[in-house]
């Protein structure tokens, strides 16, 4: 809409041009009607102040442990109770880790010493390659995809546990 056609755009010096309908009486008035008033409803024979019966409302189910609920909020709010259930959890997790890690590591070290304690062993080839060229090159990886599943496991495992610790 452009200004000259707007009855409400701001003049130069920043003042707004009144509003045309301002102090005029509408033409055509909306016609009240009187309503019949309603029929009062017929009042009960018993006395207005008479108490209501009593009725038990039941928010919750109190057989529910409250133990659950509480050890929730004690994770969420990061009390110190909640934060040693967590630490004991990734205490457990490092573990795990640690010592899958280390039975890796034993493999692969015992790898070379076996060769080197058995020559003939080393020297001997299967489809012209060798068998350390094979045991190094080729098993890792299965083994290594093994170790991560069982580590896997084993997490899910103690995670578990820690939800059932909290939720009993």
């Amino acid at each position: 809409m452009a200004q000259s056609e707007d009855p409400y755009h701001r003049l130069a010096n920043g003042v707004r041009k009144p509003d045309p309908t301002l102090g005029r009486k509408p033409e055509d008035r909306a016609v009240v009607e009187s309503v019949p008033p309603a029929a009062e409803p017929p009042r009960p024979a018993e006395p207005a102040h008479k108490r209501p019966e009593r009725q038990r409302v039941v928010l919750a189910d109190s057989r529910a442990s409250s133990g659950r609920m509480q050890a929730r909020m004690e994770l969420e709010e990061q009390t110190s109770w909640g934060k040693l259930l967590v630490r004991d959890l990734v205490k457990v997790q490092l573990r795990t880790s640690v010592l899958l890690g280390l039975f890796v590591l034993a493999v692969f070290g015992a790898l070379p010493v076996l060769f080197y304690a058995l020559p003939a062993f080393a020297r001997c080839s299967v489809i012209g390659i060798p068998i350390p060229w094979l045991v190094l090159g080729v098993l890792p990886f299965p083994f290594l995809f093994v170790v991560g599943l069982w580590y896997n496991r084993l997490a899910e495992r103690h995670e578990r546990a820690f939800v059932d610790m909290i939720e009993n």
